[in-house]
């Protein structure tokens, strides 16, 4: 079931076209990656998903019906790339005041924190200032009033900047955590390797628009190239077949790219044919990274030759 549709959105700037008629779907419970280069337009499209900016065309349906900012905005905890803190505010004051915003009581808010404060043993930092922390602290405390007064949706705007890899982690489990407790989490990022780590679905935007949607593993599955590596106790030297293309060739490891016809069992026949001991064989699919490049490249030449 989708919590999130965004139909046909298009947001203008003057003459350029920062969302330029983009269509997704979200389902409930799931952690969905927000990919792009710096410019693309995944802030424009957070902050129409939010009701900070009005689409110039097009339509934001939350939760199956079309979303309303007044009435949804208790529904979502979204935290920005550009952090929102008041530097001279007390930490626990804030994060409590920032509670009752979301429609928390005050009782409920200050619970609700010293229980998050715990969990992330912020408990000492309560009358500290939000000035006298660094940006790691200032960051866990970011994502705590994000996620206390517990939305249905949560949108996460590079979250792991300026966090060492503990608190990153921290960050991370708690992400898996409030999704498996039913909260659909928007992560937006332009670090691959996260995004192949934490995220089930993705969309990738480019100049506006957007050139994949789909699976993790389907898009890796989408654009795999046939290529495997083995590992073995001794290769030989010289390998003179027709069924695959030597790619890198080791003394213990190769990677081959199969012909079109060719079967994994042909290539594990082979070798075993030639008296090789293989200890591994897996099929090699594209990271992330790579999927983008070749696409955000693929576009930009593509529109290169339009212009022409």
């Amino acid at each position: 079931m989708q919590l999130l549709e965004l139909q046909h959105l298009k947001k203008y700037f003057a003459s350029q076209k920062a969302v330029d008629d983009i269509s997704l779907s979200i389902g409930k419970g799931s952690i969905f990656g927000m990919l792009g280069p710096n410019g693309a337009g995944k802030t424009t499209l957070l902050r129409m998903i939010t009701g900070i900016f009005y689409p110039d065309s097009g339509q934001v349906i939350f939760d199956g019906k079309p979303f309303d900012p007044t009435e949804d905005f208790m529904s979502i905890g979204y935290m920005p790339e550009e952090r929102g803190l008041y530097k001279k505010m007390k930490i626990g004051e804030q994060a409590v005041y920032l509670a009752k915003l979301k429609g928390l009581s005050s009782a409920e808010a200050t619970r609700r924190v010293k229980e998050w404060f715990v969990k992330f043993e912020m408990q000492s930092w309560w009358n500290k200032k939000v000035e006298d922390l660094s940006k790691g602290m200032q960051q866990k405390l970011q994502f705590v009033t994000t996620v206390l007064h517990e939305p249905k949706l949560i949108i996460l705007d590079e979250p792991f900047s300026g966090l060492d890899p503990v608190n990153a982690n921290l960050i991370k489990d708690e992400i898996f955590d409030l999704a498996k407790k039913g909260s659909t989490i928007i992560f937006s990022t332009h670090r691959m390797e996260q995004v192949e780590e934490i995220c089930d679905h993705i969309v990738l935007i480019n100049k506006g628009q957007k050139i994949l949607d789909g699976s993790v593993q389907q898009v890796k599955q989408d654009f795999k190239e046939n290529i495997y590596q083995l590992g073995a106790q001794v290769l030989p030297e010289h390998l003179m077949t027709h069924i695959f293309e030597v790619v890198k060739h080791d003394r213990n490891q190769l990677k081959i790219r199969l012909q079109e016809d060719t079967t994994p069992n042909q290539v594990l026949s082979y070798f075993i044919n030639q008296g090789v001991a293989i200890h591994s064989f897996n099929e090699l699919l594209p990271s992330l990274n790579e999927i983008f490049i070749r696409l955000v490249e693929g576009t930009a030449n593509a529109r290169q030759f339009q212009n022409q």
